[in-house]
């Protein structure tokens, strides 16, 4: 898959993505990222690619040309790629959303900035407009990063060990069970006594309550789209009334 970010500021993607995981994967060829400086398709003598809004009002829009002319570029050579736009009112990122888009050919991301981009954007281009929650950022470069992580570590290869990402919170739908490694005791605290058994089963099944625990505890939202077994609804009712320590 490849990724193309269309951006005012290319050099803020540069660290991110010489890193870790995405770093890695893109050493492997595991997977491509285009970095598109916006200003690069502006057309006058200052490279100008916003404007007052039409009606008035406080800010800069970004203008339709330069993006147009960008986007309409990558298409001619990706033409199945799919066009996101960063914006706070698109779709909220969650795993399921990452599986979309990772099943696609590739992704184009618009990082908005100002007052947002100018509509002919959305309707000429744009097929999906995604938000990563409810807040205001200064513009879309660090959402863009955030896609990308989320996607990419779902793409074939890129994690070295095929189980983490289906481990991974959110993944089943629930939190993630606590981690430990060495040393089995540190300050008074020790590592639960059944991730030393060595009996897969019994730790199979103290790593599902204690995701549901912390699910409970912390998100029990998630437990309503949740499929539950009859040994978790038990477990489940047990944290409700206040049992369920210890296990």
């Amino acid at each position: 898959m490849t990724f193309d970010i269309l951006t005012l500021f290319p050099g803020m993607f540069s660290g991110f993505f010489s890193e870790s995981i995405v770093g890695n994967a893109l050493a492997r060829g595991l997977l491509g990222i285009g970095i598109h400086n916006i200003r690069d398709y502006a057309t006058d003598r200052h490279r100008v690619t916003d404007d007052y809004p039409y009606g008035g009002g406080a800010g800069m829009v970004m203008k339709v040309e330069p993006l147009a002319a960008c986007i309409e570029e990558i298409k001619s050579q990706r033409p199945a790629a799919k066009v996101i736009l960063t914006t706070p009112r698109g779709r909220t990122l969650d795993h399921g959303l990452a599986r979309e888009l990772a099943a696609e050919e590739g992704l184009i991301i618009i990082c908005g900035r100002y007052e947002g981009v100018d509509e002919r954007v959305r309707e000429l281009f744009v097929d999906m407009e995604v938000s990563i929650g409810d807040f205001v950022l200064s513009g879309g470069e660090p959402a863009a990063v955030v896609i990308v992580d989320a996607v990419a570590r779902l793409l074939p290869g890129v994690l070295g060990c095929g189980e983490s990402a289906a481990d991974d919170s959110f993944a089943n739908g629930l939190l993630e069970y606590p981690q430990y490694t060495r040393p089995p005791e540190f300050r008074g605290l020790a590592v639960p006594p059944v991730l030393l058994s060595g009996n897969h089963r019994e730790i199979a099944r103290w790593r599902r309550r204690e995701s549901l625990r912390k699910t409970f505890m912390t998100r029990p939202e998630l437990l309503e789209s949740v499929c539950v077994t009859d040994d978790d609804a038990r477990f489940i009712d047990e944290l409700r009334t206040g049992g369920g320590d210890g296990e």
